[in-house]
């Protein structure tokens, strides 16, 4: 078995989903999380890369997230799109990606995770408020390559 499939386990990973759901209760953004073993480009140029091919770029109001982890590096990433970067307040993908570097320091990834997915819904609801008709564009699932 990989270290990706043994990077969170299924519980890890519905805790996960399950935070995805409540951050995009309130809001018009889409967050996604995408696992992967290796990367041989910058990490956060790879998460830039994954938000085209998981067409998170397509959402109306510019206000996707992901969170890129790769396993074997040890690194991760996350990326906004143009709609929520250029309203997020100074320092807030630092203290983000801090919040998630804390605990992973700590060997608790999917905490990591959920605290990032949190901050993230919390911002995204600030800024893109949930409206009548607003749908759920992608989906919530971890992506895996």
């Amino acid at each position: 078995m990989s270290r990706v499939e043994d990077f969170l386990t299924r519980e890890d990973e519905r805790e996960i989903v399950q935070a995805i759901l409540k951050a995009e209760r309130n809001t018009s953004g889409e967050i996604r999380v995408h696992i992967e073993a290796h990367t041989r480009l910058d990490h956060f140029e790879r998460a830039k890369e994954l938000f085209h091919l998981l067409k998170m770029d397509n959402t109306k109001e510019g206000n996707g997230v992901i969170l890129y982890i790769a396993v074997n590096d040890r690194k991760f990433a996350i990326y906004g799109d143009r709609g929520i970067d250029k309203v997020v307040p100074d320092g807030f993908w630092n203290g983000t990606k801090d919040a998630i570097a804390a605990q992973f320091k700590k060997g608790n990834y999917k905490q990591g995770i959920v605290d990032g997915i949190l901050r993230a819904g919390k911002e995204l609801e600030a800024h893109f408020p949930w409206q009548q008709g607003n749908t759920n564009e992608l989906s919530d699932e971890i992506s895996k390559g």
